[in-house]
């Protein structure tokens, strides 16, 4: 299967508006080249092309908006390096479960900026390692600023794909992350519903939320087992992406980004078997469908596309990626957008006369 020229083109709508299919999404920034949810990161994956860069949003102490993928910072940053801070490791609940370290909401901005960022899985990722403690963690508003700098420099419109992290845990402390970032978004004429944006959530009810905030495009996340954080005895994911669950989604969003096992599931040796309905389901309801996440070590790959044994070891990732932008997709998350930029471009033929 072949994606044309004309289909590319056509999801640019005007000098606002970001490619609807298939993007490239840089999960966390270019994530296996570079300590994740830092500057360089996403400087690296613009470099390779991506389309939209990926920030995770938690906050810290005094209410700012900070790119982590966690709200527990112990795994990617050198906090455990300074004696000022011992104190403040802890146990705490997050969304039901029992995480020990170190977390953004005990930390003022000033504070967090003193730390350096680290590689999350040095044991896989030897180049990234090379690189720790190179970054401090970056705000929200200086990726956006990052972005908006690099758009014009670059000549090209570069989005940006935002994620709340435990919104309702937050909101327990009394920080206010959704009304936080439509506030950010709006000083940054950010909300709106042509926006080269979009924001994604594991919750239910900060999304509708956000529905009624903002016009900014959200996006579903849908993992492969269990229930969103907030409906913990609720609807589960899995009936999320059954027709009528995807109606209910349609109703406040504007697309899922799904686990990639429920569009091409393993089995037990790890080998993908057929194809889901999913894909059509969700354009079926009008969705758009963002999998998540596409990864080069063999750790992560299905068994018929590693190359050896050692899980560090590149397999042939471009053959997963390429087998689902062929299902129809509309865009995948990638630690390593070039490769995904690879695959996507020849897979795009010139329209013929």
């Amino acid at each position: 299967m072949l994606i044309t020229l004309a289909l590319l083109a056509s999801a640019f709508a005007g000098p606002t508006a970001a490619p609807a299919s298939p993007i490239v999404i840089a999960h966390r920034g270019a994530s296996g080249l570079r300590p994740e949810h830092t500057l360089a990161a996403y400087r690296l994956a613009i470099a390779q092309g991506a389309d939209f860069i990926e920030a995770d949003a938690v906050m810290t102490r005094d209410g700012v908006l900070v790119a982590r993928h966690e709200n527990e910072i112990g795994g990617t940053t050198d906090v455990a390096a300074h004696p000022e801070f011992a104190g403040r490791r802890r146990t705490k609940s997050i969304d039901g479960t029992s995480v020990t370290g170190w977390f953004t909401e005990d930390f003022t901005l000033a504070e967090l900026k003193t730390l350096r960022a680290r590689e999350r899985l040095p044991e896989l990722r030897a180049e990234s390692r090379r690189h720790d403690g190179e970054e401090t963690l970056p705000t929200l508003q200086e990726v956006i600023d990052l972005v908006r700098a690099e758009s014009k420099a670059r000549g090209r419109e570069i989005g940006l794909y935002i994620e709340t992290k435990h919104p309702s845990y937050h909101r327990g402390l009394g920080l206010a992350m959704d009304e936080a970032l439509v506030s950010l978004l709006e000083r940054n004429r950010l909300s709106r519903k042509d926006a080269p944006l979009f924001i994604e959530s594991f919750e239910v009810g900060n999304l509708q939320r956000l529905h009624n905030l903002t016009e900014v495009r959200l996006i579903q996340l849908v993992n492969d087992s269990g229930h969103p954080p907030d409906r913990p005895t609720g609807e589960t994911y899995a009936a999320m992406v059954t027709p009528t669950g995807l109606a209910a989604v349609a109703r406040y969003a504007a697309g899922i980004g799904p686990a990639k096992a429920l569009i091409v599931p393993r089995d037990a040796a790890g080998r993908s078997g057929a194809p889901t309905g999913l894909v059509g389901e969700a354009h079926r309801a009008g969705l758009l469908v963002h999998p998540w996440t596409f990864r080069s070590e063999n750790a992560f790959l299905p068994a018929e596309d590693r190359r050896g044994t050692a899980p560090a070891a590149h397999g042939d990732a471009q053959a997963e990626v390429r087998q689902f932008l062929e299902l129809g997709v509309d865009g995948i998350f990638s630690d390593f957008p070039g490769d995904a930029v690879e695959v996507r471009r020849n897979l795009v033929k010139p329209d013929k006369d």
